[in-house]
């Protein structure tokens, strides 16, 4: 007994792409934090004096991470509706065949 594949579904688009872009924003802002403050310190500990860890967030990890949201749901964007085109397309193929 064959499974047949459902036919793709226009509203699971928007989920999938929000999911992967707010992941992705969290991840992107952690490994700046991390970066940010591993500077902060570094150039802190140059200069002698003590390190102010809100440069760590609002000038380096808050932006960065930012426009990495932005790439995010841009590329999860356009592969989902690549996708589902994709599937759509084959899913009518094997209706018809």
């Amino acid at each position: 007994m064959p499974l047949t594949p459902h036919p793709p579904r226009w509203y699971a688009i928007p989920v999938r792409v929000l999911l992967v872009t707010f992941i992705g924003t969290l991840i992107s802002f952690a490994v700046s934090l991390l970066l940010g403050i591993i500077g902060t310190v570094v150039a802190s500990s140059l200069r002698h004096v003590n390190p102010n860890m809100t440069v760590a967030y609002r000038d380096i990890a808050l932006p960065a991470a930012v426009v990495a949201g932005i790439i995010i749901f841009v590329l999860a964007l356009t592969m989902e509706i690549r996708h589902y085109r994709q599937s759509k397309t084959l899913a009518g193929i094997e209706r018809v065949s």
